[in-house]
């Protein structure tokens, strides 16, 4: 019986179903509009589902006729998949300092995008020249680190950057390094994301 509910974990963790997505689309708008009401993040009950538990990264991404209008998660998997879109849904609304806190009358015109995020695996290069010879184009999720600069970019950046040295430069760029820089204490991760949006 045990080794049949691990199965059944491990099957649930390689995607998200139909009915999944909208329910986690709909946790993260009843996040905000409870945030909206409380000022305050939603407490947390009811999804029970293996799918829901295991511990995954993600990002909630919030736009506005077709333009950013919030973008918040985390590469670090320490809350349940639940709990961590709840979280950052709050946080892509009311915390993203790029923008003003959402103000109600906004809501409806918002629409949620959730990108649950793979485990980061690292990336052994030397040189600029090998990264952009390594790295997937609208596929691959890049993350830099180098000392105190960090950043990272989901795979749906490349819809706006589609060529690797221009995303790899911008990335860069948002950690704060020149588009030259390398240094031998740069580290590079890529994953892959499963990407869903609320209709629109």
């Amino acid at each position: 019986m045990a080794e049949r509910t691990e199965a059944k974990a491990a099957e649930d963790r390689r995607g998200l179903g139909t009915i999944e997505r909208r329910q986690l689309l709909m946790l993260a708008r009843d996040s905000i509009e409870y945030g909206l009401s409380h000022g305050c993040r939603q407490p947390l009950s009811g999804f029970t589902d293996a799918v829901f538990r295991h511990h995954a990264a993600c990002f909630v991404t919030l736009t506005k006729a077709g333009a950013l209008r919030g973008c918040v998660g985390t590469l670090v998997a320490n809350q349940s998949l639940a709990e961590t879109i709840a979280y950052f849904s709050y946080s892509a609304a009311f915390e993203d300092r790029r923008f003003e806190p959402l103000a109600a009358k906004e809501l409806a015109l918002v629409r949620i995008g959730i990108s649950v995020l793979s485990k980061q695996q690292p990336m052994s290069v030397a040189s600029d020249a090998q990264l952009l010879k390594m790295v997937s184009p609208g596929k691959d999720g890049l993350t830099v680190s180098c000392g105190r600069h960090h950043a990272t970019f989901l795979p749906q950046v490349w819809e706006s950057l589609p060529e690797p040295r221009a995303f790899v430069s911008a990335l860069k760029a948002k950690a704060g390094l020149s588009s030259d820089f390398w240094s031998p204490e740069m580290r590079w991760f890529r994953y892959e994301v499963e990407s869903f949006s609320e209709p629109g």
